[in-house]
């Protein structure tokens, strides 16, 4: 017989052994799941990104060397050319004319100049006889070259890899020499323009790399210095010219916008770590993180941090060895001590890991 003074305690060893009892198990601890990070090691190297163009290096006018009537255009504008290349002739006929007139006097005068010559050697004639024959043939052999290289000129060829930007005459119409013909962009030789504010001009003698980027292309060209007048516009901001290491991708084209990554030595920044900002924490009035342990314990530990990094991060320079593994989400909910269970990173192949 239950009296009313045992009653008190029935129910709550009822309830712990029913607790108990179910199912046969007992009930686990709850276990926080928390993602994990490792410190990333920073030098006193500094990359800041700046928007950029890519610019053709040259803008050629292109003109025949002697003067004609245009008979053919072989390209329009925005065409891609390559180096020799043809892109426009001239009526050539009446060159073709001066070179065969001068041709048949050439043959003739060599054929006098052989017999001189025997005659010569058989002392028929004077030596200044004979001199003055082959002085002619030689007069007449290069009146004849310049025929012939006028006769090439007749014909335009690209000097180089380009587009071209603009053509200026029309099929029929005369052309003088040396009157540009067209004008062709020369992406043989592409370079990069940026404006960069005073501060980074006045550390300019620390830069030591010169990279860009284009949004679509994985791949980062790196480039050369070119060009930094020491002067700057209404804007304060000074004109940088970079050129491009080696031939660049020809996806890239003249007016496109770039990311210009500019790596300098900071002598003023110390040595530390780059954390992701939800890393950190206040204990109390102390930036923290949660150290993981081997036994899947974290542990509070007080870090001192320098400003961030230029893609967002913490910089840590006191406080972490680089050898540890930190929470980097979730540390307000967590306490000194709490075991936890970590949280693979899903793979960029298998989002939600479904396979």
């Amino acid at each position: 017989m239950i009296t009313t003074t045992t009653k008190w305690w029935i129910a709550p060893l009822a309830a712990v052994l029913l607790g108990a009892c179910s199912d046969g198990q007992t009930e686990l601890p709850f276990v926080r799941s928390v993602y994990l990070t490792q410190p990333e090691a920073l030098g006193k190297q500094t990359t800041r990104s700046f928007s950029g163009v890519v610019r053709a290096a040259h803008e050629v006018n292109l003109g025949f060397k002697t003067a004609g009537q245009i008979a053919r255009i072989q390209v329009s504008e925005g065409d891609f050319v390559r180096r020799g290349e043809l892109l426009a002739e001239l009526d050539d006929a009446d060159y073709r004319l001066a070179v065969e007139a001068l041709q048949i006097q050439y043959d003739q005068l060599r054929d006098e100049v052989e017999r001189t010559r025997q005659l010569f050697e058989q002392r028929s004639v004077s030596a200044n006889d004979y001199e003055k024959a082959r002085a002619g043939l030689r007069q007449l052999g290069i009146q004849l070259q310049v025929n012939r290289n006028k006769l090439d000129y007749t014909k335009l060829y690209a000097p180089t890899d380009g587009y071209i930007q603009k053509i200026n005459f029309s099929p029929a119409e005369m052309v003088d020499a040396g009157t540009a013909f067209a004008s062709l962009l020369d992406v043989s030789h592409m370079e990069v323009e940026v404006d960069i504010p005073t501060t980074e001009y006045l550390r300019h003698d620390r830069f030591t790399h010169y990279a860009c980027r284009v949004a679509g292309i994985e791949e980062e060209f790196p480039l050369h210095l070119s060009s930094l007048p020491p002067k700057a516009d209404g804007n304060q901001l000074y004109h940088l010219t970079l050129n491009f290491a080696s031939r660049p991708n020809q996806q890239l084209t003249a007016g496109m916008n770039v990311e210009v990554r500019i790596t300098s030595t900071d002598t003023t920044r110390r040595q530390g770590f780059a954390l992701p900002l939800g890393a950190i924490f206040l204990s109390g009035n102390t930036p923290s993180v949660w150290a993981f342990g081997a036994d899947s314990t974290v542990r509070c530990r007080s870090v001192v941090l320098d400003n961030t990094d230029t893609e967002g991060r913490a910089v840590v320079i006191e406080g972490l060895n680089g050898t540890e593994q930190v929470v980097r989400a979730g540390v307000s909910a967590l306490k000194e001590g709490e075991k936890v269970r970590v949280v693979a990173t899903p793979s960029q192949t298998n989002v939600g890991g479904v396979l």
